[in-house]
């Protein structure tokens, strides 16, 4: 029996016909590659629906692929930073993404493009606004289901929150997202598109320890792009020009906690 035909075997759980094969149906080249032929065709169907089950788990809004963005109308530092996205190598990393800038620079096509491409190498990923985040936590902990919501959100690899910013939250809110915050540190990665920077998110927390909290753990070892720019989506013609600092090779950074209790 030829390895390919094992391998296929070993891949769709089906030993049970190796063994047939190998016992019944010996040194029959033929029957091997037809079988081979046949199996290959259901791995890759059961691969394909995998993929259309994770990507409509996930929740995109729309599906937005890195194929489908011009690249010269991103500001330098998302230019900068397609690479290591398309690599998902900050996934495998457990590190977080935080892109900052102001509306209509293409944070949120960046953030989906890369949770679609995380999605078809069988990552799990789930993507939500912010205050659709945190409302969903609100109902879960009057329901007394919190617990198991958080277990949840432990096993998706990959979690992106859009528009943080847009809409404030009371301390309730946001002592919930920290509990979702903290049980995924740096076991797995978290992808933030903000309007806001970093001094600025008290204004949404209200809270400067929790706060601080929260910035500690999200900025802690992250990819962090200023997209700041003008809007491609009012004036598509004009390139943005670079922004306010470089992210070469992306560094890791890290915002101190000082920098927040001082606000």
């Amino acid at each position: 029996m030829t390895m390919l035909l094992e391998d296929l075997c070993k891949q769709l759980r089906i030993n049970g016909v190796c063994e047939y094969i190998r016992e019944y149906r010996p040194d029959n080249p033929e029957l091997e590659d037809n079988m081979a032929k046949a199996l290959q065709a259901e791995l890759d169907k059961r691969q394909t629906n995998r993929q259309m089950r994770v990507l409509r788990q996930a929740g995109f809004p729309t599906k937005k692929r890195f194929e489908d963005m011009d690249p010269i109308l991103l500001p330098h530092d998302g230019r900068e930073a397609l690479p290591a996205l398309k690599s998902l190598t900050f996934l495998k990393e457990q590190r977080n993404v935080i892109l900052i800038g102001n509306s209509g620079t293409g944070k949120t096509h960046m953030a989906i493009a890369t949770g679609v491409l995380a999605c078809e190498q069988n990552y799990r990923v789930s993507f939500r606004t912010a205050a659709a985040l945190i409302n969903e936590m609100v109902e879960a902990r009057s329901q007394n289901q919190l617990s198991l919501y958080l277990r949840q959100f432990k096993k998706i690899d990959l979690l992106i929150i859009d528009e943080l910013g847009y809409v404030t939250f009371d301390i309730i809110g946001t002592e919930l997202l920290f509990q979702l915050l903290a049980t995924r540190y740096e076991m797995r990665s978290t992808i933030i598109t903000s309007n806001l920077a970093f001094s600025d998110w008290m204004r949404v927390f209200h809270d400067k320890t929790l706060t601080a909290a929260i910035l500690d753990r999200v900025t802690h070892r992250a990819l962090i792009l200023n997209m700041n720019g003008k809007s491609f989506r009012r004036n598509r013609q004009e390139q943005p020009g670079p922004s306010s600092f470089r992210v070469d090779n992306l560094p890791e950074q890290k915002i101190s906690t000082k920098e927040i209790t001082r606000l």
